[in-house]
């Protein structure tokens, strides 16, 4: 089994870093696929308050609850510091969008335990496997 299908298999909660509200956003575009498709969907932005009908948290440490995938819309330059609370609140799996990527980031969530899939749109790809 591929990497991207495992973890779509085993994901049921997905923090979007970097959720937009804009409707034009591609992030907005991807959640709300995954929250039709039956995912629980936690908006991460500390710029908005409520996106897609659930409620906005400023950083993925102040989440709440489990978080199973964390996929992640912000820049490159972002990711070490996303992969750091993201080892920190136990999630399972990292996800970064098309055009994001960060070498040495990617192999500290590998060898904490993350499962990781790097430059590629979440939404294609669980069309492709789905």
């Amino acid at each position: 089994m591929s990497i991207e299908k495992e973890i779509f298999e085993n994901a049921r909660t997905i923090a979007v870093v970097g959720l937009s509200s804009n409707p034009a956003r591609a992030s907005h575009g991807v959640a709300e696929y995954f929250q039709q498709q039956g995912y629980r969907i936690i908006p991460v932005n500390p710029n908005e308050m409520e996106v897609l009908g659930e409620k906005s948290y400023p950083d993925l440490r102040s989440v709440p609850e489990p978080v199973d995938l964390v996929n992640v819309f912000r820049r490159s330059e972002h990711v070490p510091e996303i992969v750091e609370d993201a080892i920190a609140i136990g999630a399972r799996a990292l996800w970064l969008q098309q055009g994001v990527t960060h070498a040495e980031a990617e192999q500290r969530a590998r060898e904490a335990g993350l499962r990781v899939v790097s430059d590629a749109c979440m939404m294609v790809l669980h069309r492709v496997y789905r």
